[in-house]
């Protein structure tokens, strides 16, 4: 049968009658008459009592009719699903990132997400670096933000956003009328360090290549707590400008830091398969975040 034929049957049993299916789809009566014709010859009995000017269907008709409507019916569905997984994908996204970007970052991009996607789901998770690029090598997590790790197999990554520390003052300490603080200006500061790391390395790197012994007073891990001490006129830290610039509560400021210490966030996700339609959207909301990101003022407060 062909199924242009099954359509126009249809739309003769909605409208009541060849002529009126036809000017309704804009099409000439003879094509329907025509397609009606085929499809009984198709089906090997009639579908319409011949001579009455409405479209009376026989009872085989009337019961061709019925089947046809519980196919659409299940077309129907299939549309439905269809449109959901497009618009909400296939299911829960799972979604890691480190704590610098959990707090506005990525809360953003997942409200801009569900304004254009009604009724999707998030899970944010905000582990450990080594627990992020696990989690995302075995398939747990469908998009992580993370710092740069090596050894981890079965990960697809790409280099999201770069940005330079910058040091935290107490708003009326004496350095906060520098435009930039370099490291030779922190002789003797009392300082707060990071949790042991990739970048605490370079903070100490920085220190050593500069012949000066950093005076390490305090440690915390993340940097809303070392920019609260920093608050507390316990010392200075050299932080991630991200989550502390969202710290607009706290009496600190925020100078470029000399060296340039350099900050990286990898996008990653599991490799072998391309990332599902929902997870691709995601993406593309991350990545105007950060361009609005790294486009804005880089003036400090």
């Amino acid at each position: 049968m062909n199924p242009a034929h099954i359509d126009l049957f249809r739309a003769v049993i909605r409208h009541g009658g060849m002529t009126r299916a036809a000017e309704a789809l804009g099409i000439g009566q003879p094509h329907v008459s025509r397609a009606v014709a085929q499809l009984e010859a198709d089906l090997g009995f009639p579908l319409f009592v011949r001579g009455h000017g409405s479209a009376l269907p026989t009872k085989e008709g009337e019961a061709f009719s019925r089947e046809v409507e519980r196919t659409y019916a299940g077309l129907d569905q299939l549309r439905q699903a269809g449109r959901q997984i497009r618009e909400i994908g296939t299911g829960l996204l799972r979604v890691a990132c480190q704590p610098s970007l959990a707090s506005r970052f990525v809360p953003r991009a997942i409200r801009r997400l569900g304004l254009a996607s009604p009724g999707v789901r998030v899970s944010l998770h905000v582990p450990g670096p080594d627990t992020i690029w696990s989690w995302t090598s075995t398939g747990q997590c469908d998009i992580g933000l993370v710092r740069p790790r090596s050894g981890y197999a079965g990960v697809e990554c790409e280099s999201f956003l770069t940005v330079d520390a910058v040091c935290a003052l107490p708003r009326r300490h004496a350095l906060a009328r520098k435009r930039t603080i370099a490291v030779s200006d922190l002789v003797g500061v009392p300082l707060i360090a990071g949790a042991p790391g990739v970048f605490q390395r370079a903070i100490e790197e920085s220190f050593a290549q500069a012949g000066i012994e950093p005076r390490f007073v305090l440690m915390a891990q993340y940097t809303a707590a070392r920019c609260g001490l920093v608050s507390e006129g316990l010392g200075l830290a050299i932080v991630d400008p991200l989550p502390a610039r969202e710290l607009t509560g706290l009496p600190i400021v925020l100078r470029p830091f000399q060296p340039r210490l350099p900050i990286e966030t990898m996008l990653i996700r599991p490799g072998g398969r391309p990332p599902d339609s929902l997870a691709a959207r995601f993406i593309d909301l991350l990545k105007a975040e950060r361009d609005a990101v790294t486009s804005a003022s880089t003036d400090y407060r």
